[in-house]
């Protein structure tokens, strides 16, 4: 497996296996890879001749520094898994310096609106890091398509939006969310749940499917006011917001229009785990 922890040697590296007909596919990560990021990279190397797998928590994407600092690394175990997996991924997994060379600061990007919404609320900056480092990484690799997963269904229409405004060359892939035997999403935040944490969080993606099944005969606010119910009464759980929202401009929804699709988006702590879901609604 190939394995590359500085720019220039990737990119030089690329240079001598592409040819003018051949793809590549792209999945970028923070790390502490679970089977979601696994589905991505398998994917990505059936539609693609070279997968490239970036490892890099982004500093800049992180409001929060404790957040930062706990986040998982686990670089070692990562590998085996890819490894295991398919020994032909290229691996990139460069430091803070060799991505911001002495730099770590965020670019300003606007995205149409798509940044305030939800996320961009709670997390002052955080879409401007996530732009900052995919612009990078996408320079850096120059992939004929990049893989991303539902679950952070606003990172994904916000990198969409990136590569339209900037006009960069790639196809941006979404995938679907993967979800533990519970119905839990899979995050690499996960992790740092306790056992019984974990089983309990089972409870997030259950209010959500309740949700749906509520939105087809009610009004969003009297879902939103009901989500807000049952989460008063679980007390392992502190809800930051359930937003019902039009999937293409992330606006909260006002009144119901049958030519859009709506989606549910959801953001608990637990424990000060911040963990985010979400589920379509049409």
């Amino acid at each position: 497996m190939q394995i590359f922890n500085k720019n220039i040697a990737l990119r030089e590296f690329l240079a001598t296996v592409k040819t003018n007909n051949s793809t590549i596919g792209f999945v970028p990560t923070m790390g502490a890879l679970h089977d979601g990021h696994l589905a991505l990279m398998k994917q990505s190397l059936l539609e693609n001749d070279f997968t490239v797998v970036s490892i890099f928590v982004n500093p800049t994407q992180f409001n929060n520094p404790e957040d930062l600092a706990k986040y998982p690394r686990t670089l070692e175990a990562d590998v085996k898994k890819m490894s295991a997996l398919n020994d032909n991924i290229i691996v990139f997994a460069p430091t803070v310096e060799d991505i911001y060379e002495g730099k770590t600061t965020s670019q300003s990007f606007d995205y149409d609106g798509l940044e305030h919404q939800m996320e961009g609320q709670f997390r002052p900056g955080h879409f401007d890091g996530v732009g900052t480092i995919v612009k990078r990484l996408f320079d850096i690799v120059s992939p004929t398509r990049a893989y991303f997963g539902e679950k952070d269904f606003q990172q994904l229409q916000i990198v969409k939006k990136l590569v339209a405004k900037y006009h960069i060359p790639v196809e941006i892939v979404g995938c679907p969310i993967h979800r533990e035997p519970s119905g839990l999403a899979m995050s690499s935040r996960n992790e740092r749940l306790s056992s019984n944490e974990r089983k309990e969080a089972a409870i997030i993606y259950a209010i959500l499917k309740e949700a749906k099944e509520r939105f087809q005969t009610q009004e969003a606010d009297l879902v939103e006011d009901w989500v807000k119910k049952e989460f008063k009464k679980h007390p392992l759980f502190e809800l930051e917001y359930f937003v019902i929202a039009d999937e293409s401009t992330l606006l909260p929804i006002t009144f119901r229009e049958k030519s859009k699709n709506y989606r549910a988006f959801i953001a608990v702590f637990v424990n000060n785990i911040r963990l985010i879901d979400t589920i379509t609604l049409n």
